[in-house]
């Protein structure tokens, strides 16, 4: 092969990689605010069935359509988003603030947030308090990274893609859903202009993973808890047109606003 066509190879692998790489446009469902709303119900149903209502298992399996929610939009956001780090900086700033909240609010408290007496040093205290909450991250730490790697596609950043990628594996254990979680919003983005692609491909996903887990039996097959996530696929897939508007304030303030509330019952309840 010539040099020329050698050339013109690449340009076309290279083309088709940025085609995949940084989707123009979204043909699955573009209702993100519906999706937003449904994310944050089933969410605070999931909470509040944790740390209030533990005897019904039910607001557990509600609250596993949840997360898939979340990830579809922050997927959606990386294709749409006019202003990838400013963007990329609320999603952060949100995780920042609402550490703490997450970890009263859902009983993830550990000894060494407590080793500094609030009396004695309230400041050191404080400081200290707030480094060890991290000890268990909130959903929002997955969020940033997923959708860190996802713009570092969309701009062709691929090593530092990679970068974080490699992050994003060696931080699984830690990270609420794992790097499952990841590879859950790389499907969304890499797919969402191709609705009938993006069902099967995050369907099977979905299906494998709940395969890693036990104790529900469906066709003779034993699936973990996250099978219930199962129709939150099937929403996001859906090519629907946008129809409900939900305000910003609304959407970056319901997480640690819900995460005030269940502080509250809980000391009350």
């Amino acid at each position: 092969m010539s040099d020329s066509r050698w050339i013109g190879a690449w340009r076309g692998a290279g083309k088709m990689l940025r085609t995949w790489t940084h989707p123009d446009c979204v043909r699955t469902n573009q209702d993100t605010g519906l999706i937003r709303l449904i994310a944050c119900i089933t969410m605070f149903i999931d909470h509040a069935g944790k740390m209030l209502f533990p005897q019904y298992i039910v607001m557990r399996q509600i609250g596993r359509l949840a997360f898939p929610l979340f990830a579809y939009g922050i997927a959606v956001g990386a294709v749409y988003t006019r202003n990838p780090s400013r963007y990329l900086s609320r999603v952060v700033l949100l995780a920042l603030i609402s550490q703490p909240l997450y970890a009263l609010g859902l009983a993830h408290e550990n000894s060494a947030m407590y080793a500094i007496s609030f009396a004695e040093h309230p400041l050191q205290a404080a400081v200290n308090f707030y480094l060890n909450s991290w000890q268990t991250p909130s959903i929002l730490l997955s969020l940033s990274l997923g959708l860190l790697l996802l713009l570092c596609l969309r701009e062709g950043k691929w090593v530092l893609a990679l970068g974080v990628y490699v992050l994003c594996q060696r931080l699984s254990g830690h990270l609420d859903y794992g790097i499952e979680g990841i590879h859950l919003m790389l499907l969304f983005y890499l797919l969402c202009a191709h609705p009938v692609a993006c069902f099967a491909a995050t369907f099977s996903y979905m299906t494998w993973w709940s395969l890693q887990g036990f104790g529900y039996t469906f066709f003779g097959q034993s699936f973990g808890l996250r099978v219930f996530s199962m129709p939150s696929i099937v929403l996001c897939a859906l090519p629907m047109k946008p129809r409900i508007h939900l305000p910003r304030w609304f959407i970056y303030g319901f997480y640690p606003a819900h995460l005030i509330v269940l502080i509250l019952l809980c000391r009350i309840w």
